[in-house]
């Protein structure tokens, strides 16, 4: 099998090789191979992203996401490549975005703001929380809500791609991962991890239908947030905005559980 010119193996056969040898000619082939692929996760990304975030800072970041994913992989796991490749590119360029910290402070403290209001609105209510209640309980106008949420949604980095559960650096659970790939759960994961998995499927399924079709659309269907406005028949920045909340819901629903769970 060694003396077979890389160009006539399949991938399987390269996959094989690589796990075995590490041979970095391999890693290079997958690197030209998957290279289109960094660029549509960036691509994705960089809709509606600040301008001041460049398109080829995204891709670069990317890149290291592909790299970890192609030393990572295993083929045994029934998982396809792209799958886990595009869930490891995605998290790379969020992490890149999060280490250089270019989201401004005031908006931080007021997506923190909004994310404990409507943790303790929901709780409390033990439903889903309107605009017009978030709106009151942050003392508010609905009007002032939708230009913070405007604000929030065009700077945050904020992502389904982010850890809820972490156990070690091979344990973790995000959120997207529940949507993205359903049906590739390790047969080894442990049994709380598919409790947890269970739990944020379970709350997805919980948000407000716009939302929840958003999330869904994005994540799992692939589509820009353009493409969403379209088939939702609202504005790009309507869908940036519902896809900001979305994620905060969630994100307060899963702190809430998480204090009773981890």
């Amino acid at each position: 099998m060694g003396n077979v010119p890389l160009k006539q193996k399949t991938e399987d056969e390269l996959w094989l090789e690589y796990r075995q040898s590490r041979n970095s000619k391999i890693r290079e082939t997958f690197i030209k191979q998957y290279a289109p692929l960094v660029k549509y996760v960036a691509g994705k990304v960089a809709v509606g992203m600040p301008h001041n975030v460049e398109f080829d800072d995204l891709v670069g970041f990317g890149v290291f996401g592909l790299i970890d994913a192609i030393d990572k992989f295993d083929p045994d796991k029934g998982v396809k490549f792209k799958t886990y490749a595009v869930t490891r590119i995605r998290g790379a360029i969020f992490d890149e975005l999060r280490s250089i910290d270019w989201v401004p402070r005031s908006v931080r403290q007021k997506t923190r703001e909004v994310e404990e209001a409507i943790g303790s609105l929901e709780a409390q209510l033990g439903r889903t929380a309107t605009d017009q209640e978030i709106a009151g309980s942050l003392g508010m106008s609905q009007d002032e809500f939708l230009k913070t949420m405007m604000k929030i949604s065009g700077t945050s980095v904020l992502s389904l791609n982010d850890v809820w559960f972490s156990g070690d650096e091979t344990d973790k659970v995000s959120i997207g991962d529940s949507i993205e790939s359903p049906t590739s759960l390790n047969p080894d994961v442990i049994v709380e991890k598919n409790e947890i998995r269970r739990v944020i499927v379970e709350q997805i399924n919980e948000l407000p239908d716009k939302e929840k079709k958003i999330l869904v659309l994005y994540y799992y269907e692939d589509l820009t947030l353009k493409e969403i406005g379209q088939v939702l028949e609202v504005t790009e920045s309507r869908v940036s905005q519902l896809h900001t909340k979305a994620i905060l819901r969630l994100r307060s629903k899963l702190t809430n559980i998480r204090k009773g769970i981890v």
